[in-house]
């Protein structure tokens, strides 16, 4: 790969022609429409995310004669650019020019560039840029465009993948996924953890369409010039969950729903009756882990490993112990009620303590408390072959 150092490059020729997308949330065009700013393998701009702080840092940077850092430029024809690295700053001075935001002064006061004084609007203007002009392979430039993202604001997963399979794929599904002004994102976000700007939702419905096999399904599909696939999967899968959850919990949001759909989509349930289940399961105190009740209803209400229900305290698994053992050896049979009713050679076999393991005589999903009343200690092998029956 060629590289060329460029020092003659000032901010305002960076900013002339810049282009800002409210709706997308990215920077398009500058250097008088000479460079792309934010190509299809670039993430979206992030630096307005934290209250605009690391926005703000640029800008005082800049007005403080800081170091900005190299900024990398892929040259894709005669006089054509496009960012490499660098896109955040360059979008934040482009931003901050055309009054897009604000920064606060030494006095605290909130000052847009076209209300700065003359002395430093000139001074950002007129700052030069550390740029390198890169020339190579598509291969060459990506694998430089990973290395270089290994500092600063790491890559996630799902914008390294949308560098490497790059192409109108990326981009039509980035401008539906990654779209902040999208509908759509709020009834997302009942079921989906993440940002929309770090590609997160975007993530999610390639991984649930894929079965967990992204790089291979992008690279399938990368020069496809429609998403309809990956939008209609990911449909299907966010309104069966809210046909049978009717009730939106702040606990769905970041399940493996792509998962569930796969194994449960099948079934038949009554959302009422669901519905009814899931507020005795939230107002249940044995309950620990409530977001594994979706699961658990989803599966028949059987498995109650995915609600992690309180067991019993030391001192009740100890005392019954005590108790089952001294009656046991009075009749010499085992202290474990299973296999002193069994035919094999534990019959009268006398457990320690570490061998055995708590359980509820009455199951808790059919009723049964979390009590002394209701605990019996069985040896493990029996306790594991019971299960919930």
């Amino acid at each position: 790969m060629k590289t060329t150092l460029k020092t003659n490059i000032t901010v305002k020729d960076i900013c002339a022609g810049f282009v800002y997308s409210e709706l997308e949330g990215k920077g398009l065009f500058g250097l008088s429409g000479k460079l792309t700013i934010q190509p299809e393998y670039q993430r979206n701009y992030i630096y307005a995310s934290d209250g605009g702080k690391r926005e703000q840092a640029v800008i005082e940077s800049v007005l403080n004669g800081y170091p900005l850092g190299l900024i990398y430029f892929n040259k894709v024809g005669k006089d054509q650019f496009e960012v490499l690295d660098g896109q955040q700053r360059i979008t934040s001075l482009g931003r901050f020019v055309t009054d897009k935001f604000a920064i606060k002064d030494e006095n605290g006061n909130e000052q847009y560039f076209s209300g700065m004084a003359q002395d430093k609007q000139k001074k950002i203007l007129e700052t030069t840029l550390l740029i390198y002009e890169c020339e190579g392979t598509e291969s060459e430039i990506k694998e430089w465009f990973k290395t270089i993202n290994i500092v600063g604001v790491p890559l996630n997963e799902q914008e390294l993948l949308n560098a490497v399979y790059s192409g109108p794929f990326v981009t039509k599904g980035k401008e539906w996924f990654s779209n902040s002004q999208n509908a759509n994102i709020q009834k997302w976000s009942a079921y989906i953890k993440g940002s929309v700007n770090r590609q997160d939702f975007w993530h999610t419905a390639l991984d649930w369409v894929s079965k967990g096999k992204i790089g291979e399904y992008m690279s399938a599909h990368r020069y496809d010039n429609n998403i309809d696939e990956v939008k209609n999967y990911f449909d299907t899968v966010i309104d069966w969950a809210s046909a049978i959850f009717e009730d939106v919990e702040s606990e769905m949001r970041g399940l493996e729903w792509g998962r569930l759909y796969e194994t449960y989509h099948k079934n038949s349930y009554d959302p009422k009756k669901v519905s009814a289940e899931m507020h005795r399961l939230y107002a249940d105190p044995y309950v620990k882990n409530r977001r594994g009740i979706f699961e658990y209803i989803l599966g028949g209400s059987r498995d109650t490993r995915l609600l992690d229900v309180r067991v019993f305290d030391e001192a009740t698994k100890r005392a019954v112990y005590a108790k089952q053992t001294d009656e046991a050896k009075k009749k010499k049979i085992s202290n474990c009620p299973l296999c002193a009713i069994s035919h094999d050679a534990n019959k009268s076999k006398i457990w320690q303590f570490n061998e055995m393991d708590a359980d509820h005589v009455s199951a808790w999903s059919k009723g049964g408390a979390t009590s002394a009343k209701n605990c019996q200690m069985l040896c493990k092998t029996h306790n594991r072959a019971k299960g919930n029956r």
